[in-house]
């Protein structure tokens, strides 16, 4: 039931070649690409997986990665600028599977530009594959996003989603919608792995589909996070108005670029000895070391009367 209540979920809401003939139930993200990269290497012959940069970042930061590496796997990194994914160091990467965020990179919060996402799927109909995790594509504040890549090259995109991000970190339920030729080999890697996902949480998220409970969910909860994304800008604009913003006005976190030259460790500690949770971009790249500095603010978790004194407390390390 599930599967076709996703299906056309995903046809009326994302544009998606969807079919629930080849829609696989998983346990979230992370068993869904462990399920397609086993059966691209099974199948297809992949070796070499490239992940964006910065994204993921070095093994010892990521547990997707390092799961890649623990089946044999080659990985490159492949740059992200402002226009998303760097599509001509793709092919020179030697890669034959790419994951991508291209509705919202994560981290930086740019979206695939329309030439790159033509590039991908040119790149992918002479042989390649995409691994499409549409990354917090249901929460996008001032505008309605684009459509998947999926729906433009069906046929060599796997589609991954998950509920964690719009439910609960706790619910552990995803999906990957996956090309004709390979959706079996994708459920047969499913069903070795742990015979299927919990029957009763899917009947519960198709409930919530089918009554348009999900759809009321999710129109509430942008407004919230729609609410904290404009503190978090405003804040920005009082107490720290050389520090620039960038990002869609999307997802759950911001971006900010530190002055060159700056200490972006030092910012992270000095700002939690003021109480204030910060990120920085280095760990997110697959060299820490030549990335320029920045930080990745979060403002998913918290509440929005907060937002502002806690940018205010740590504007001098800003700018």
């Amino acid at each position: 039931m599930l599967r076709e209540v996703l299906a056309g979920y995903l046809r009326r809401v994302r544009a998606a070649h969807a079919d629930p003939a080849r829609m696989i139930v998983s346990t979230g993200f992370a068993q869904g690409v462990n399920l397609v990269l086993r059966a691209l290497g099974r199948q297809a012959g992949v070796t070499r997986v490239a992940f964006e940069d910065p994204g993921y970042g070095r093994p010892e930061d990521d547990e997707t990665v390092r799961a890649v590496l623990a089946m044999g796997l080659q990985v490159a990194y492949v740059p992200v600028d402002a226009e998303g994914l760097m599509v001509s160091d793709l092919v020179t990467s030697g890669a034959q599977v790419v994951v991508v965020t291209p509705a919202h990179q994560s981290p930086t919060g740019v979206v695939l530009s329309p030439g790159r996402r033509h590039a991908l799927t040119d790149w992918a109909r002479r042989g390649g594959y995409v691994i499409e995790d549409d990354y917090d594509s249901e929460f996008r504040y001032d505008s309605e996003p684009v459509g998947v890549l999926q729906g433009l090259a069906p046929d060599q995109v796997f589609l991954l989603g998950t509920a964690s991000k719009s439910l609960a970190p706790a619910v552990r339920m995803g999906w990957v919608q996956a090309p004709a030729a390979l959706a079996a080999a994708v459920a047969d890697e499913k069903e070795m792995s742990d015979r299927g996902s919990c029957t009763l949480d899917q009947l519960a998220l198709a409930h919530l589909l089918t009554t348009g409970r999900y759809d009321r969910h999710l129109r509430r909860m942008r407004l919230v996070y729609g609410a904290r994304r404009a503190a978090l800008t405003e804040a920005f604009t009082r107490h720290a108005p050389r520090a620039r913003l960038t990002g869609l006005a999307a997802g759950f976190q911001a971006m900010a670029a530190l002055p060159p030259g700056a200490d972006e460790t030092a910012v992270i500690a000095a700002a939690r000895e003021r109480g204030v949770g910060l990120y920085g971009i280095r760990e997110f790249c697959a060299d820490p070391e030549s990335a320029p500095p920045a930080l990745v603010i979060g403002y998913g978790n918290v509440r929005e009367r907060t937002i502002d004194p806690a940018i205010a407390a740590v504007a001098d390390l800003l700018s």
